[in-house]
């Protein structure tokens, strides 16, 4: 079977790295994005995976349930404003 996905790089694909407060700690966020998709890894201990919808929205898919402040915050630093 072959497999059609769109597999080029969206923009702004790649790896982040960034500081945010999450339970009242300053702690080290890293992101991985690839197409649609945002994994997240919260502390090395806390890991979640973001779908970014049609209409630049996040919609938390898997992992640890994230505060809505924290996807919001992801999401500034990783899409801008540019959805």
């Amino acid at each position: 079977m072959i497999d059609t996905q769109d597999k080029t790089p969206a923009e702004k694909d790649g790896k982040y790295e960034f500081k945010l407060f999450y339970s009242e700690r300053e702690v080290v966020c890293k992101v991985e994005k690839e197409q649609n998709a945002l994994h997240v890894n919260i502390d090395d201990n806390i890991n979640a995976e973001l779908k970014i919808n049609a209409d630049g929205s996040l919609t938390q898919t898997e992992g640890s349930p994230l505060p809505a402040s924290v996807i919001d915050f992801i999401k500034k630093q990783i899409l801008g404003h540019s959805i």
